[in-house]
């Protein structure tokens, strides 16, 4: 396998006109592809590139064969004072989430806890845009997410075929800290994109990773879409990210109605489940927010075990890339770049583009 890449870099603002660019050539109204955009973007900006722009040509191709409905309606189909079901009718993830997310946080203004499941709906990108939105706003905000019936990649502890999504975990906590204090794990060895994104850079994935389809190790990424999968969480400890997995799929599959196994479409329906709850509900929020920041400095205080580069809190690594990448600019594989310009040429904006 060929190793390394070059890796151009390109302002944020860059990315995201390329991706909204697109996605409107494609047929998406404007505010939805700023949305869709803006995510991508700033999953670039934290260094998580397998859910950046690099996600943007399946999003068309998407739009393309029907399984993802530009400008669909999101309709809520059953609530209460502190609850909500939406279904985002095959919109876009990032578009339905979002609009499920703020809407969950005005109840929670209210009622102090609030939750919803939102089905039918396009992948949401990266899980901590939505539980931050909730820390943002003084709330402790959880998210878990799952593929309902969409093809699977990640076989379950013991197992050698994939049955289940990598259904992520993520929990925003607000602080006094520079940068937010956030969860963002998937419950698989790794994300199926961060997979797809080193087969793009052309490189070898880590160990524990992937199983090829003959149920053996393998450090060869391409092997995940051909018949293998991605392993579970935890090594030989796995079981416990398999069971966590198991319970991000009843909430997110189960609880939404989506339900579990491969549709035969292949068509890809996010199902999400999330949580808020209003810090002044417990105790002051100022308090709350200080004392978070202290826990974050503590656990940092701690000695540095051999070898290591030292504690961070959980978010702190996002944060530091973030800062480096809004001024330095986010690296992008050349294999993107060129498939992006040749998007760009099929959707005739390589000239608006410059590519």
């Amino acid at each position: 396998m060929e190793k390394g890449n070059t890796m151009p870099k390109l302002s944020a603002d860059r990315v995201k006109e390329i991706g909204r660019t697109l996605l409107i050539a494609a047929g998406a109204p404007a505010d939805e592809a700023e949305t869709v955009a803006r995510h991508c973007t700033s999953a670039n900006l934290v260094g998580h590139d397998s859910h950046g722009i690099i996600m943007i040509p399946g999003y068309i191709e998407r739009i393309k064969v029907g399984h993802i409905v530009p400008g669909a309606p999101w309709k809520i189909v059953q609530e209460s004072a502190t609850t909500s079901v939406i279904d985002g009718h095959w919109g876009f993830g990032y578009v339905a989430n979002e609009k499920a997310m703020r809407y969950t946080i005005e109840k929670a203004q209210k009622s102090n806890v609030a939750a919803a499941t939102v089905f039918r709906q396009g992948h949401i990108g990266r899980l901590a845009s939505y539980p931050l939105m909730a820390a943002e706003a003084g709330m402790i905000g959880i998210c878990t997410a799952d593929s309902g019936r969409s093809p699977k990649a990640v076989a379950p502890f013991g197992g050698r075929e994939a049955r289940l999504g990598t259904n992520p975990i993520s929990i925003a906590v607000p602080s006094d800290l520079a940068g937010p204090f956030v969860l963002d794990m998937a419950t698989s060895a790794a994300a199926a994109g961060k997979v797809f994104l080193a087969q793009a850079r052309g490189q070898e994935v880590p160990d524990g990773w992937v199983i090829g389809a003959d149920g053996k190790p393998t450090r060869d990424p391409s092997q995940l879409k051909k018949g293998g999968a991605l392993l579970p969480l935890g090594g030989t400890e796995g079981y416990k990210g398999f069971g966590l997995a198991a319970m991000v799929e009843i909430l997110c599959g189960l609880l939404t109605g989506l339900g579990f196994g491969v549709e035969p479409t292949g068509r890809h329906n996010d199902g999400c489940f999330m949580a808020v709850f209003k810090v002044d509900a417990f105790r002051p929020l100022a308090q709350f927010k200080q004392e978070v920041a202290d826990f974050a400095r503590y656990l940092k205080d701690t000695p540095p075990a051999e070898g290591s580069q030292g504690v961070f809190y959980p978010g702190e690594l996002e944060a530091m890339r973030e800062a480096d990448r809004r001024a330095n600019g986010i690296e992008i594989e050349d294999k993107t770049i060129e498939v992006l310009t040749k998007l760009a040429g099929e959707l005739g904006v390589a000239g608006k583009l410059g590519l």
